[in-house]
């Protein structure tokens, strides 16, 4: 039984909505192209690559090359040279060696690249010196996590082998964890593999670290299903634990608090609908009721009324109303007739009363390009979360939030000593007079890309408002800060 919504009503400014401006002028060309090994993937990851608090993009190109742009501020992008890499599907900001710096951690079609960063968006392929096995796969999905002070684990999915003589369907390849060892990564197989497109390790609906993977049945057919791996336990959870198979087209995942009971809900992405599945007190989870506004199975706009195919899928506050709202970038894997071509993406506004309402068409980023991956971050500074959407066979695109009479707002990174710089896996809550919300630091989710930045939170009309962060070490700070900037807090240890 799905437990009755418990959302807080949060004060914020008048806002006559969300309202974006196409800025897709100011980027070079750059299109996500290729066959059918591209009819997946088309992944962006952000990240300050130069530390000027501007947000730069490195875009998937699939069979065109990789771009690298960096952000010179008002919309201004410049593109800067990288390692020629083609056969990319996406990447995901991450910082190996712990150095400050964000490193690339870049899927492909072929051997995966792991590009360190160098501090001015330059970036070295360091692959083999780091000892990262690359593989030879189809490598749609990524996530990574830490065990202990030293470097990362991290989880590698991959699609269909297309080695496999009996496929493409039903032959979906061997998912790797790659374990750090002396100088070198281990690689272990993670069976069964059912062609995930996207992966997140995150505390679960228990309160404990786990590796979700949620996995496309166009190829795995039939005997597959969505999959909850315990990294602690080191195996797949089933009925036993609560959890129930799910089968589905799935394509991306987004996971955030909407019901404010310390437990991330997760969207999950498809063909046809868009699955919410809401975290219950009791450890397990319960599909949310359609009346929440968010299965988004059909186009919202126009006159196709073929069911829609979801890609990356986001939790972001738009309008720093205290409320996260939900943007899934939407299109045709490629010619598919029963599916909508006109597929425009969506943007989901949470109400007070915690149903969402969709704003696409009016906030005008409803493009009916086929959609891949995407990312919402505030790419001028000026608090309010902007838009950037790779296409397949289309160009990038890129829109400025113009809203008017959003919230308070605040940016939040969190740094620490030791192999995990970035305190992936803490955990933060802002607590304002007008209620809590928290999110957590993770790599990974999205589809074949994902954000390195400080967490945004919008605080509708608070002032300021109080952050406690649950450290991985389990250890707790509480701070009391003022609205509206960026804010770096420290673990206790290194203050």
């Amino acid at each position: 039984m799905i437990r009755a919504f418990a959302f807080c009503m949060l004060a914020t400014s008048a806002s006559a909505g969300p309202l974006f401006e196409d800025r897709s002028d100011r980027l070079p060309d750059h299109i996500y192209g290729g066959g059918w090994e591209h009819f997946v993937g088309g992944g962006v990851a952000v990240l300050d690559c130069n530390a000027n608090g501007l947000p730069d993009i490195f875009a998937a190109g699939g069979e065109n090359p990789a771009m690298l742009l960096r952000n010179d501020g008002d919309f201004n992008f410049t593109q800067i040279p990288l390692p020629e890499l083609t056969g990319v599907t996406g990447a995901y900001p991450i910082d190996i060696d712990a150095d400050g710096v964000m490193d690339l951690f870049v899927m492909r079609v072929g051997p995966n690249v792991v590009l360190r960063g160098d501090a001015d968006c330059g970036f070295t392929d360091v692959t083999a010196d780091w000892g990262v096995p690359a593989g030879d796969h189809w490598t749609t999905a990524f996530t990574a996590w830490w065990r202990d002070d030293g470097k990362p684990v991290m989880a590698v999915g991959n699609y269909v082998d297309r080695n496999d003589p009996d496929g493409p369907f039903e032959a979906c390849d061997t998912n790797q964890i790659l374990t750090p060892a002396a100088d070198a990564y281990d690689s272990t197989d993670l069976t069964p593999g059912y062609c995930p497109l996207s992966m997140l390790a995150a505390q679960d609906a228990r309160g404990r670290l786990t590796l979700r993977l949620s996995n496309d049945r166009h190829y795995y057919v039939r005997g597959g299903h969505e999959q909850m791996w315990d990294i602690a336990d080191e195996r797949f959870l089933g009925a036993e634990d609560g959890w129930q198979n799910v089968s589905l087209w799935g394509m991306g995942i987004a996971s955030r608090d909407l019901t404010g009971n310390g437990r991330d809900d997760v969207m999950l992405t498809s063909m046809g609908d868009q699955l919410m599945q809401l975290a219950q007190d009791d450890g397990t989870y319960a599909n949310a009721p359609y009346s929440i506004g968010t299965y988004a199975q059909r186009p919202h706009t126009g006159d196709d009324g073929r069911p829609s195919t979801g890609w990356h899928a986001e939790f972001a506050d738009v309008d720093n109303d205290g409320r996260a709202d939900l943007f899934i970038a939407k299109g045709n894997v490629d010619q598919m007739p029963g599916l909508a071509m006109a597929d425009p993406n969506n943007l989901l506004m949470q109400q007070p009363d915690g149903t969402f309402t969709e704003a696409g068409l009016v906030a005008g980023i409803a493009t009916t390009a086929r959609s891949r991956g995407a990312a919402l971050a505030d790419f001028d500074g000026d608090g309010r979360l902007d838009l950037i959407v790779v296409n397949r066979r289309a160009p990038l695109e890129i829109y400025r939030n113009v809203t008017t009479g959003t919230g308070n707002w605040l940016a939040v990174a969190l740094e620490q000593s030791g192999g995990n710089r970035n305190a992936i896996g803490a955990v933060v809550t802002v607590a304002t007079d007008h209620g809590n919300q928290s999110q957590q630091n993770t790599i990974g989710g999205g589809h074949a890309g994902g954000k390195a930045l400080p967490l945004h939170f919008g605080l509708g009309a608070a002032e300021n408002a109080t952050i406690t962060v649950t450290w991985p070490d389990g250890t707790q700070s509480s701070d009391l800060v003022q609205a509206n900037g960026p804010l770096t807090l420290w673990h206790p240890r290194d203050r």
